[in-house]
């Protein structure tokens, strides 16, 4: 397996996404290639001492910086590590393209590079989460703000197809995110979803409210990028400040700290639970490829991570 990785994308690389490329080319024996600029990434390798292991290095002389305009970036770094990471895909020299750069120019390049797949009229970001019953995906969390009814309908065969390839899921059920569970609710963008999603093939089990996401009623969960994208962070957000507070509270005095002694263990399974690096990254979906794009705060677990993730979905023909 082939998986190109962009060494400049995030907020901590290149260190950080080089970690995890060792980590994976450690471990798993698959080939990672590095693109970048050849001197930073060959001085990357050379921090680390990494010898023998299946990692090659793509030069790539453009890098997209994470506040640049996406449209403006594509067209004016073509040789940027987004482009040349894309291209190794488009030419078969790879099996996937991961990064945690700049999401908008990733998508916008991955969209003009590999096209879509056939019957897709938009790409959709996908987030994987951990439920009650296993793992879900909603989609789209932020590439597309405004969209169709139809998209939403082309979302959950995507994520429907995602969740059956990649998880082995059989009929993945599938729910529109919306502000009630009766089906007279909502704006009139989702009522017409709604009333496509009831006459697809798609095993449709209705709306779910915001409150049930993670409670597991649904394997797909269907909504616009803009709700999802929200929906998104303010539960990564509410996750750390959770976990902050909880942290605060134990250090506060002898007897606390010694009834964190018993619950430790169940602390860490909650907080491994609800870790985003343990999955590393969004697929685009609806795509000629297999793209990763990671968090901008990526660390090396969540490369590693978001590499394998890489990996499966190319296995699986996703």
């Amino acid at each position: 397996m082939r998986i190109a990785l962009d060494v400049m994308g995030g907020d901590k690389a290149p260190q950080v996404v080089v970690e995890g490329a060792v980590t994976v080319a450690q471990e798993d024996g698959d080939e990672i290639i590095l693109v970048g600029p050849r001197d930073t990434v060959e001085a990357e390798l050379a921090r680390l001492k990494v010898k023998g292991l299946p990692l090659s290095v793509v030069h790539a002389s453009q890098v997209v910086g994470m506040d640049e305009s996406p449209t403006a970036a594509i067209r004016q770094k073509r040789d940027s590590s987004i482009g040349v990471g894309l291209a190794l895909v488009k030419l078969g020299k790879a099996e996937a393209f991961v990064s945690a750069g700049n999401s908008g120019a990733i998508m916008a390049a991955a969209f003009f590079v590999l096209g879509t797949t056939p019957g897709i009229e938009r790409p959709a970001l996908g987030a994987i989460f951990r439920v009650a019953s296993g793992m879900a995906i909603m989609l789209d969390v932020g590439a597309n703000a405004d969209v169709q009814p139809s998209f939403m309908v082309q979302f959950g065969q995507m994520g429907s197809d995602y969740m059956e390839r990649v998880y082995g899921i059989k009929g993945p059920r599938v729910a529109l995110l919306n502000i009630g569970e009766e089906e007279t609710k909502g704006n009139q963008l989702t009522l017409r979803a709604h009333a496509l999603l009831k006459e697809s093939r798609l095993n449709f089990i209705g709306n779910i409210e915001g409150k049930d996401l993670f409670r597991g009623p649904a394997d797909v969960v269907v909504t616009d990028g803009f709700a999802g994208n929200i929906v998104v962070k303010v539960s990564e957000g509410l996750g750390e400040t959770i976990f902050e507070k909880v942290r605060d509270a134990i250090g506060r005095g002898f007897i606390s700290r010694m009834g964190a002694l018993l619950v430790m263990p169940a602390l860490r399974e909650v907080a491994r639970w609800m870790d985003y690096t343990e999955y590393g990254g969004a697929p685009l979906l609806g795509v000629n490829g297999v793209v990763i794009i990671g968090h901008g705060r990526s660390n090396a677990k969540a490369i590693a991570s978001a590499l394998r993730q890489a990996k499966r979905m190319a296995e699986q023909g996703t």
